[in-house]
């Protein structure tokens, strides 16, 4: 049996040291059974966890989540190595590396007075990085990213090379013209064209958003959990009436979902009254 007193005393060496006895020959048997594949869904969930973390303002489960996310980045070193592919410290040099060939203006005579100018550079040096395996400057934006996150970054990606709208009225007459296209799609009864003029409608949403300095992302988080606290308010309500939702005509339900939104906008916030929202 592994005597933990054995183990380095450095934190990261430990923490390595550790996940290699559990995929050893007397460690965990959920842990040996693990591939890349199975460890997909942990590594999108975990990076999920770390988010709500950061939203809670709770430095000590940001910490812990944080961990979460470490063991999966372990896990996938330990695997790789045990092929013979590579090793955390591989990971880590190539980051180091990395960090410093895209940063000459920290670690060379490159001048860039600006995030916008950071940002230029970065991508040029990346194309030139990746000129072999890369033909677009949208090459590298993960197909598994959410859609509007992923929305997001393709159009920042083409805004660096300067295929973008100088100001926010662009993106917003696109809008409109995109809800007139659904709108049409929908009179014409295609429901091919009806799809694709809806995500046609997300997309110029997200650019939108994004020329208004917002995280489509973000902003659609928010409306849901306020979407579902106000939902569950018209629960509670009807509940208390003893009336059944399902047995609800629109105007029924329409008036528990007023008071409920009312009693929201008259409820002062932690640090003082807020303006109504609609």
């Amino acid at each position: 049996m592994p005597d933990p007193s054995q183990l380095p005393a450095d934190p990261v060496a430990r923490a390595r040291a550790i996940m290699a006895i559990l995929r050893g020959p007397e460690g965990c048997p959920w842990d040996r059974e693990q591939s890349l594949e199975t460890l997909r869904p942990h590594l999108i969930e975990e990076a999920y966890e770390v988010l709500d973390a950061i939203a809670s303002g709770d430095a000590d489960h940001h910490a812990e989540e944080l961990g979460d996310l470490l063991l999966q980045i372990l896990f996938h070193c330990q695997l790789r190595e045990e092929e013979g592919a590579f090793s955390l410290d591989d990971v880590a040099q190539g980051l180091a590396d990395k960090l410093i060939r895209r940063h000459p203006h920290v670690f060379g005579d490159v001048r860039a007075d600006s995030s916008a100018e950071v940002l230029r550079n970065w991508e040029a040096i990346k194309k030139e990085e990746k000129a072999r395996a890369r033909t677009s400057a949208l090459d590298g934006v993960p197909r598994s990213l959410p859609a509007l996150l992923r929305a997001d970054q393709v159009q920042r990606k083409a805004a660096r090379v300067g295929f973008d709208w100088p100001d926010a009225s662009g993106p917003e007459a696109k809008v409109r013209e995109e809800i007139d296209e659904l709108r049409q799609a929908r009179e014409a009864g295609d429901a091919t064209r009806v799809r694709e003029e809806f995500g046609d409608l997300l997309f110029a949403l997200v650019n939108l958003g994004r020329h208004l300095g917002l995280d489509a992302e973000d902003c659609l988080h928010a409306a849901t959990a306020k979407f579902a606290a106000r939902f569950r308010e018209v629960e509670a309500r009807a509940a208390a009436d003893g009336a059944d939702l399902r047995a609800l005509d629109l105007a029924g339900l329409d008036r528990y979902w007023d008071a409920a939104k009312a009693d929201a906008q008259n409820r002062p916030s932690p640090t003082g009254p807020t303006p109504a929202q609609g």
